[in-house]
């Protein structure tokens, strides 16, 4: 029997008062779900504002000086829709006033941006008669605003180790002086499973507004089948590749502690959506394939050299020129007299020539150096594939139907992934192909 159960909500579930209501009638449906973690209010229909793009336009208004009257009155009346229609007591007015004066008077553009949960997060523990906990309190930041996590692992515990329900605004924390920090954007994924693994929850259910993760992306295939069960490390290689259903930093909290996340739907709160879990079964009745995912817009770097193989620390010196320049590398394969490097395009853009040229000096005339652009990634992901054989052989026979052309190979020794390279012109092409192979 489950004991306790951390819970997400994300903007489209927080949206209004009747989504509100919505989430009460999920925590009641078991009394184990006693921690929760809201973002703030997101679109209520096509057109609308997110109110944390709203405070973004504020800090950015009152930074130049300018007023923040009109888009901040939208803020103002979101709130206290909500506050109105639920009928609560705690005096969000004088919150919002609060935060108003403070853009006004300078505040931080992370400080800013995090109100948006601070504000929700005081809507919805009046609503629940619940405590509210201040991010601020327990998640810690360094000073360069990465995550402190044993700091955080430490106040966090403690904050919430009497077991008292509690709900706890997601997006940020603060430095040990009090500056308010956030994650990157959708960071209260990495909230909910902070707070996870600080109570030691059973499960950590993030919901959302879609009832888990799909096998590939919708806009691509036409109904893909849905994910139902998937390991951490499936996760993170198609959350890598463009799969955003959960942020891709949430994992490794709740991973590392062995705790289980559901992805679930807000507005279809029985359907049991996908969990994830660190140590999912490799039975052989698990399919082929898990989940397909890609991106378009790569680079690759063609390196060939002579005796490269015996030119010890060759390969180390190439990607220091893409390190010295903050360019961060995806895939590289090798040959014996030759190296790819796949970088994105846009990274690589600035530093061109640049680049280039300082791998140039490296091959010192022995080889060639060129660049190709327009690349696709493509990867097909599934713990499967180590049960049956053949996989490679299907991959590649469906993209030879479909007549697209194969520019890079890549599989790690996991053999959890198979990764290609195509031309972005073929990128919808081959994910349909690998799709109607693998899944019908």
């Amino acid at each position: 029997m489950l004991e306790c159960i951390v819970t997400k909500f994300g903007g489209s579930s927080l949206a209004s008062d009747e989504q509100f209501r919505k989430v009460r009638s999920i925590l009641e449906l078991e009394p184990t779900r006693r921690y929760l973690v809201p973002s703030a209010p997101g679109k209520r229909f096509d057109g609308d504002d997110k109110v944390t793009d709203l405070l973004y336009l504020c800090h950015k208004l009152a930074s130049e000086g300018k007023s923040i009257t009109d888009p901040f009155a939208k803020i103002r009346d979101r709130y206290l829709d909500i506050a109105r229609g639920l009928h609560l007591k705690v005096d969000i007015e004088a919150s919002l006033n609060e935060v108003e004066e403070g853009i006004t008077a300078g505040k931080s553009r992370a400080w800013c941006a995090s109100r948006g949960e601070y504000l929700c997060g005081l809507l919805v523990a009046d609503y629940l008669g619940w405590r509210f906990v201040d991010a601020a309190d327990g998640i810690v930041f360094h000073e360069d605003g990465t995550l402190d996590d044993p700091k955080t692992q430490e106040k966090l515990s403690a904050l919430l180790a009497d077991g008292e329900s509690a709900v706890v605004p997601g997006f940020y924390g603060a430095m040990e002086n009090g500056e308010v920090c956030t994650f990157s954007r959708g960071g209260s994924d990495i909230t909910g499973a902070l707070v996870a693994r600080a109570v030691n929850a059973d499960v950590y259910e993030n919901w959302t507004d879609v009832s888990g993760f799909l096998m590939a992306d919708p806009r691509i295939i036409d109904g893909p089948a849905e994910i139902s069960s998937i390991t951490y490390k499936e996760l993170r290689e198609l959350s890598h590749m463009g799969a955003s259903v959960l942020h891709e930093d949430a994992m490794f909290p709740v991973r590392k502690a062995g705790i289980p996340t559901n992805i679930r739907n807000t507005n279809k709160p029985y359907h049991p959506g996908t969990m994830i879990s660190r140590d999912a079964p490799n039975e052989i009745s698990v399919p082929t394939i898990t989940g397909i995912a890609g991106h378009k817009g790569y680079s690759v770097i063609n390196v060939e050299k002579s005796m490269m193989n015996s030119e010890v620390g060759f390969g180390r010196k190439v990607l220091q020129v893409l390190e010295d320049r903050g360019i961060s590398f995806e895939h590289m394969p090798t040959g014996i007299d030759s190296l790819c490097v796949v970088v994105k395009t846009e990274a690589l853009a600035p530093y061109r020539d640049e680049v280039m040229g300082k791998i140039e000096e490296l091959v010192d005339g022995q080889g060639a150096v060129s660049v190709s652009d327009q690349l696709a990634i493509i990867a097909t992901v599934g713990r499967g594939m180590v049960h049956n054989c053949g996989t490679a052989a299907r991959l590649f026979k469906a993209m030879s139907r479909a007549r697209i052309n194969v520019r890079m190979i890549d599989q790690g020794s996991s053999e959890l992934s198979i990764i290609v390279g195509v031309n972005d012109s073929d990128f919808e092409a081959t994910v349909r192909a690998i799709y109607h192979e693998f899944v019908g």
